[in-house]
Formats: structure tokens, sequence, C-alpha cells
């Protein structure tokens, strides 16, 4: 018994182990295979096609080793064949990191540049990864139900027992990989930690069998597998149940990213769901005294009666989630208590359902195990054609079908599928049922299933988890929440392979169009504009030549539409994953310059990884819009190694511009994509398009001296760049040049610490995923310390401008104020008008403009008022409060919260003025904050102010600003 017990308890670690195995393989693989939806099926077939090939393998193996074993007369030592199993599993986990390295190098050998060829030459090394550890996991069930079994009565308990522990072991393992092992240890670590773990295993197994092997050679027959009476019809029935729950499991994966955000953390909560009740259902069997044969029968119609009942609900997942959002507040702690109530959620509504179909394969063991002893032999071929169903599900149903249907037509077929399987499990069971009859229940019963509605397309497409907060209708039930959220007309809708993709129009304006990926608004013709046709310009206006383009993501195809409207570009090449969003392409014409006409633009429907490696083109812009990093498969665009490749396909003089957003994020996420985009790209600067979006710009060349001002401002003023910018509302140079935030070699003025994200330890997602949770409003990390100050001050574009006397200071700074405030960027608007104020008080110039400016911000009129700018002005080494004792404690704090907040690198703060609010602090507690300061902005003993705007006015042209009428 201390054997079985300790056997069962490893089974469960083994599990663990198998579950994590697939989540890291799966990234590990995205640097062969790319992240689209074709990789994410090969890698989830070879998986499924190796463990069914083991199951079917070690089947036979425990046949051949027992028959072995009768006529040496010795016991078979199942146990210590599974040690080796285990050890094998363990060994190759540790060599599996040095295994990928070597594969990625035969990559680069294969057939590079086409497409077709290339994929199916990766896949096979994929295949050569991580199929033998999948074979040998395989050995699990077969070898265990046979060794833990001492007599055929209690070989049904023993096998539940083995399956259950193992995917309650899997269970855990789901969790453990999406929540935390992958981001505290990364790929390498995780393959170490488990390999060890799977190594301890294989030496306790050996040491079991040393103390006796539950198996007796007597148990079996050592002849040939006598042929069971119509196996092949039970396996028709286990086959049948593989495809129908793992095409239902990719379905309630889609409906859960719909409904709760496409994380990989709702990926790795339904998967555990799905895994901890197959694993309840397989342990209940176990537990039951007695199994009456009509035990599957009734087990079979109750799941397809539940799961016909769950359908009519799914319509109203999204409200039911953002309920449960609703409940709980948007603070850090709080996320893992979301999750596991989500989870909770998701048990509650799966536990019954799921649970009948775990029960499934013991049902059926117990009913072939009755007719022959070879129990693991039968267990082997049991599960090999469940598995093989469930590598038809993974392909059919979550991919191959999604070509033309969409998820209520699967989540149909699956159900459709168990009807025939719990007709065939009657039939085989209740002997006085006739065959003959059989139709008189299918085709009733799968027209019904036929005729169930449609889910409403309005409803996915609301995105309602990005509602945090309780709203006035949040409690009213689902009609009312979904009557009362108007998100226009749908008038595209495709559930493809990748995505769920809609396209929204409000009531009789085409122009406003907007499209939305998995519930989350991924461009708007209008709202977005700005930002998309920024990602275009600004790159273009400072690269070095525009003939060649490369575009990751269509979205609305404006950016692509923007960079062909230039002259000197002769073609754009667009990476678009989803088939659906390529499809709704020509809906955007409207507003996006006839983009999927364009004779100059190729769309290409594929990974942009695979797609920039394939090149052969270098290209002199690339453009990368992607969706938010915390969206499962994301953050791949935003590693290390994909910049590289990245960097790798630009022409000399090119450029890479990364879309990021400050909505939905924190500093420390900002930070990281900020340091993995410098550890590649020698010289970076980053530019603000719409208010929360940011521009990062990483150049090939490594000289981080200012570009030609002259040239850039001849540039903007070429036809075709002034369209582009007039269509965004930039009618002036100095207006545009306002957008620059960070110049070119200010990030790299210092060293950057901290962790870099890579595809080897991804940490993007996992970090970004809590920030979307807590929905702040996050701003650019300080670059101030002395270093960074210096570098700005040779770099910025805006000061470089003032220094040319082409433009006076009154024009730059009401120009960039005015662009600043159009754009919501209200503190650098107030430090730039702040700074105005210091240079020429009493300018009435200013005094006009503010008032302006107030009228227009009416809303946002507070960052304006006097006293703010007074207290700015102050930094620029204006009048100073001079307090004393605490009160100086408290007024150095708030100078240096407000020049972290307000700085600006075009008009920098004046440093002594910090300093002098330091040295007049004098109570305890000064020193150690000054220090604390310090860190963050700098020594303050290396103050020094920079040089202001020059007034000079040589020979320079008017600025008419945006909004205003020219003179």
């Amino acid at each position: 018994m201390r054997v079985r017990v300790t056997a069962l308890l490893l089974t469960i670690l083994t599990g663990f182990t198998g579950l994590v195995y697939e989540v890291t393989w799966q990234k590990y693989l995205a640097t062969l295979l790319g992240s689209h939806s074709e990789a994410t099926a090969a890698v989830l077939a070879i998986f499924l096609g190796g463990l069914a090939a083991g199951y079917a393998l070690f089947g036979r193996a425990t046949r051949w080793l027992l028959a072995r074993a009768r006529r040496q007369g010795k016991p078979p030592r199942l146990l210590y064949f599974y040690a080796l199993v285990e050890g094998g599993i363990g060994l190759y986990a540790l060599l599996f990191p040095l295994l990928v390295s070597g594969a990625q190098a035969l990559s680069l050998l294969g057939p590079l540049g086409h497409g077709g060829l290339s994929f199916a030459f990766d896949v096979l090394l994929s295949a050569l990864l991580i199929g033998p550890p999948a074979v040998l996991m395989g050995g699990t069930i077969p070898i265990l139900t046979l060794a833990l079994t001492r007599d055929v009565e209690h070989s049904t308990q023993i096998h539940a027992w083995v399956y259950g522990f193992n995917t309650a072991g899997a269970f855990a393992g789901a969790l453990a990989a999406g929540f935390v092992l992958v981001p505290l240890l990364g790929l390498d670590g995780v393959m170490q930690l488990m390999g060890c773990l799977n190594l301890v295993a294989a030496a306790i197994f050996a040491q079991l069998e040393g103390r006796g092997s539950g198996a007796r050679a007597s148990l079996e027959e050592a002849a040939d597998a006598p042929r069971v009476e119509g196996f092949a019809a039970w396996a028709a029935v286990a086959m049948l149940a593989g495809f129908a729950m793992m095409a239902l499991q990719t379905t309630v994966i889609r409906i859960g990213a719909l409904s709760l955000g496409s994380s990989e953390f709702t990926f790795a909560m339904v998967v555990a769901v799905f895994v901890l009740c197959i694993a309840l259902g397989s342990l209940l069997v176990s537990m039951l005294p007695r199994i009456p044969r009509s035990l599957l029968v009734v087990t079979q119609w109750l799941l397809v009666a539940l799961l016909g009942l769950l359908y009519l609900g799914v319509g109203d997942a999204p409200y039911w989630a953002h309920l449960l959002r609703a409940l709980f507040h948007d603070h850090a702690p709080i996320f893992y208590a979301y999750h596991a109530a989500a989870f909770g959620a998701l048990l509650c509504v799966l536990l019954v359902p799921i649970g009948l179909s775990g029960a499934l394969l013991p049902l059926l063991f117990h009913e072939l195990r009755r007719q022959v002893q070879e129990l693991g032999s039968v267990a082997g071929r049991l599960y090999a054609w469940n598995t093989a169903g469930s590598l038809l599900g993974a392909l059919l149903g979550g991919y191959v079908l999604l070509f033309w249907l969409d998820l209520h037509h699967v989540y149909r077929i699956a159900l459709s599928a168990l009807v025939v399987a719990a007709t065939l499990s009657t039939t085989l069971v209740v002997r006085a049922f006739p065959r003959s009859l059989s139709p008189l229940i299918l085709i009733p019963t799968l027209g019904a299933i036929w005729l169930l509605p449609e889910w409403s397309p309005d409803r996915m497409a609301t995105g309602l988890f990005r509602n945090r907060d309780a709203g006035a209708w949040t409690f009213a039930g689902p009609e009312a929440m979904f009557e009362h959220r108007d998100i226009g007309n749908v008038i595209y809708y495709d559930d493809d392979p990748t995505s769920s993709v809609a396209v929204l129009e409000p009531e009789g304006h085409p122009e406003q169009r907007g499209i939305v990926v998995n519930g989350k608004s991924d461009g708007n013709l209008v709202g977005d504009y700005p930002t998309m046709a920024l990602s275009a310009l600004i790159p273009a206006l400072v690269a070095e030549q525009r003939e060649r383009a490369f575009v990751i993501g269509w979205g609305t195809g404006v950016t692509a539409g923007e960079l062909a409207s230039l002259e000197d570009t002769e073609s754009v090449r667009v990476a678009e994953i989803s088939q659906g969003v390529i499809a709704a392409a020509p809906l955007f014409d409207v507003g996006n310059l006839e983009a999927s006409k364009n004779p100059k633009i190729e769309i290409l429907r594929g990974d942009a990884y695979r797609a920039l490696q394939q090149s052969p083109t270098r290209y002199d812009l690339i453009v990368s819009e992607p969706s938010n990093p915390w969206v499962t498969g994301v953050e791949m665009l935003y590693s290390r190694e994909f910049l590289e490749a990245a960097r790798g396909r630009l022409a000399p003089g090119g450029v890479y511009a990364q879309w990021f957003h400050l909505y939905e994020s924190n500093p420390e996420v900002i930070a990281l994509v900020l340091r993995t985009y410098a550890a590649v790209f020698p010289s970076v600067s980053v530019w603000f398009a719409l208010g929360s979006d940011l521009l990062l710009l990483g150049f090939e060349r490594t000289d981080d001296s200012q570009p030609d001002l002259r040239e850039l401002e001849a540039r903007f003023d070429r036809p075709d760049f002034r369209a582009g910018f007039g269509r965004v509302g930039i009618e002036s140079f100095p207006a545009l040049l306002a957008h620059e935030v960070l110049p070119r070699g200010t990030l790299h003025a210092a060293a950057l610490e901290g962790e870099i994200h890579s595809l080897r330890h991804p940490i993007l997602s996992h970090r970004a995923a809590q920030a979307f949770f807590q929905g702040r409003h996050a701003w650019i990390p300080p670059y101030v310390s002395p270093a960074h100050q210096q570098a700005s001050a040779r770099n910025s574009l805006l000061r470089g401008l003032s220094r040319s006397g082409r433009f006076s200071q009154s024009e730059i700074l009401e120009a960039a104020a005015r662009e600043t405030c159009r754009f919501k960027r209200h503190e650098e608007c107030a430090t730039l008008l702040a700074r105005w104020r210091s240079d020429e008080p009493e300018s009435p110039r200013l005094r006009a403009t503010l008032e302006e400016l107030r009228k227009q911000t009416r809303g946002d009129k507070d960052f304006l008022r006097p006293g703010r700018l007074a207290q700015l002005q102050a930094l620029y080494g204006g009048r100073v409060r001079k307090p004393k004792d605490e009160a100086a404690l408290r007024h150095a704090e708030r100078l240096t919260q407000r020049f972290l907040r307000h700085y600006h690198h075009a008009v920098p703060f004046d440093r002594r003025v910090l300093d002098e609010a330091w040295e007049r602090c004098q109570v305890e507690g000064c020193a150690e904050r000054r220090r604390n300061a310090e860190q963050r902005i700098g020594g303050l003993e290396e103050s020094q102010r920079d040089e202001p705007f020059h007034s000079q006015r040589g020979q320079r042209r008017a600025v008419t600003p945006a909004g205003t009428t020219p003179p």
C-alpha cells in the first residue's frame, strides 16, 4: 500500500511537469515557428501526437515486459521501467535549451524566403525537439495502471487514480506556468527545474521497485493480445469525445478572451479549469464502490444536455465577466484575488459538464477490462485513440474550421460529436437497444443542436472587460446592460483562427468606423487617426530614404495608406496575422486613402517575426503597431530577439518605429520596454502621437548627432508630407518638433539598470497584464540626470530650431504649447508656457495665448491656472518661497516632485533651484530625503542652468499655429 500511495503522489508531480513543459515549449518554439495560428496548431499537434504514440507504444511495451517476465519467472519490474522513462524526460529537459539553440541555428540554414517550405522545415525541427519527450510522457498511464494493479477487480479504481492524480498535477502546472514560473525563472530556468523534478521522481520510482511492484506476472497471459469484441466502436467513442472536448476547450478559451480579456492568464485559467474538472471526474469514478454499466450512457447524455444548456448562456458571458470585475478594486494586491474569483466562477460553470467528460475514459476502461486482462495494453490503446481525437479537435476545431465558420458553429460541431458518441455508447452498453433505432435519436437531437440561436456579435464585441467600475446598468442584468451599451452597428464580424474581429460603425457615419479585435478596440478612423498617421509620417520624415517600408499590423490601414501616399515610397509590405482583419480591410478605405486598393501595398497573412526573417529585402522603414502587450502572443513583438531581427532588416539610414501606450500601464512597464529597445538600438528617440500614445524610433545608424534641421524642414514642406501632416492638424514645423519627448542620445546617456524582456525570459506580458488590471495612466520614467540633460541639450530638435534663429523664441514656444495642449499633453504644455513666462513675463502674445488655451481646455483648465504656472516658473529660477524648518523639507520635496513630473527636455528646469531648496532644509531627515531625490534626478551639485532659447531673429519664417488664422 505504501508503494502505491507514494507512486500515486508522484504522478501528481509528473502531471505538473508535463503541463509546464507544454506551456514552456509553446513559448520556446515561437522563435522557430512564430506566434500565428498555424504555429500554435503545429505545436499542439506535435505534443498530442507524441502523447498518442506514447500511449500506444508503452501499452505494447507493458505486454512485452510481462511476457518476458513470465518466461523468466521474475517480476516485470514495471516501476523501474517507468523510472527510466521519467529519467529520460528529465535529462532531455536539462538539455532542451541547448537543443533549441541548435535548432534555431539549423533553421537559418533552411529554405528561407519560401514561406510554406520554410514553415514545414521548422515544423520538422519542432517535431524533432518536442516529439521524443512527448512520446515518453505517454508512458505514465499504461505503465502505472498495470504496475500498481494487483487484480482485475480493482483495476478500474487504480486506473482512475492514476489518471485523476496525474491530471490534478497538470491542473497545478497550468496555473503555475502561466502565473508564476515562466515570468519568475524564464524558459531555461523552468526547463532546468522541471528536469530536476523528473529526475527526482525517477530516483524514487526506482527505489519503489526495490520494495516490490504491485503487478504480478500471473496477472496477464504472455500471448498476443486477444482481439476485443467491438474495440473499434469503443475507440470511436473515445476519439469522438477527445475531439469534442478539445474543440470545446479552444472555444471556451476564445470566449474567455472576449469576456475577460485575451491575456495569458485567461488561457491558463481555462486550461486549468478543464484539467481540474477532468481530474475530479476521474477521481469520482475511483470512489464508486460499484460501477453499473448504465453509468457510461447516463453520464454521456447528461454531458450533452448540460453543454446544450451552457450554449444558451454563452452570449451573456461578457456581462457576467464585467459584473465580477466590478466587484474588485483596481489595486495591485487585488490582482490575484480577482483571478482566483474568475477561476472559481469558471469552475462553477464548467465543473459538472467537464467533470462528466473526465469520467468517460475510466468508464470506458472499466467496460474493456471486463473482456481482457491486458490492462496496460488496453489503457494505452484507449488513450491513444482519445488523444488522436484531441489532436483533431485542436487542429480542426481550434484552427481549420475557423477559416470558414464562427465559434458557435464549432461549439455545435463539438456537441454533435458528443451526441454521436453518446448514441454509440448506448448501442454498445444497452444490449436491448436495437442499432436500427439509432437514427431516431441522432436525427432529432442533431437537428435541435443546429437550430440553436447564434451568438450575438453585438454582445461579443462589447469589450466590457475594460469597464472596471460598476455603472448604472451593471447590476440590472445582461439585457439591460447590452441595451444601454450602444457600440454602434456591427457591419462585419468574423471568428478567424487567431482572433474575433468586428467592425463597428456609428449610425450614418462610415468615416468613423473602428475595428475591434478580441473585444478590444484596435483603431478608429477618427479618434486614433493621429496616432496611426504619425506612426508613418514621423519615421518617414527622419529616415534617410523611404522607398521600401514594412508595417506590422494592418488595423484600419491608415499607417500603410499614409506611407503609400508619399511620393518616394515604392512599396509597403504589411504583415497581418488575422485573416478577419485582412478581409475587413476594404471597409476602411473610406478613411485611409483607399489603402486596400493601392498598388504599392502588399498584405501578407502571417506572423511578423517569420515574415521579417524570411524576407530578403532591407527596408528603409519598419513600423510596428501591434496590440497591447498584455494580449497573448503580442509580447514577442517587444522582445529583444524580435527587435534584433527587425534591426537586421533595416537598410542603411533606416528607422524602426514602435507604438506603445501610456494608458492602462505603469512606469515599470514603460521602463522595461525602453530598456529592451535601448539594448538593441544604439540610437533612440521617443515622440508622442495622441496624448497617451508614444512612438519609439530606433535608428540603424549609431550616430546620435542631431539631423540637419534645414533638410527636415524642406522635407516637411513637400506637398506629400504637408498633406499627411495636415490630415493630423499639424501645420507648422515647430509644432511637429514639439512631439519629440526624448531626443536622440538621451536614453543612452546613462546606464539603464534593470531587466530586459526576451523570448527566453518573457516578463512583459505578465507585468503589462497587472498594469492593465489597475488601469492607471503612466508616465515616461524621468531621465533627468546631468548626463541625460547634456545629451538632450545637444540633440533636442526644438532647441536646435531655436539655435538656428529661423524662428523666434515666442513663435517656437507658442507653437509647441498649442500643439501639446491640443494633444492633451497638459504637463508639457504647462511647462512650455512657464518657460515662456520666465523669459518674457510681460509678453502680450503670451497673455493672449494663455487666455485662448484656457478657453479651449475648459474641462482641464486647472493645469493652466496662474498659481500652477508660477510654481513651474519658479523652477526656471524665478521667485521661490524660502520656508524654514519642517516647511523647508515639505517645500523641497514638492519642488522635486514637480521637477520630475513636468521636466521637458527641450526647456529643462534650472537644477540650481532644487539644490538651493535642499540646502535650506536643515531639519532631521533632510539629508536622507535629498539622497533619495538625487538617486532619481542625479547629483544636484552638478547643477548648471541650460542655455535659454535663442531669441535672435535673423532670417526666419512666420509660424501659423494650428487653429489660428494667418495675418
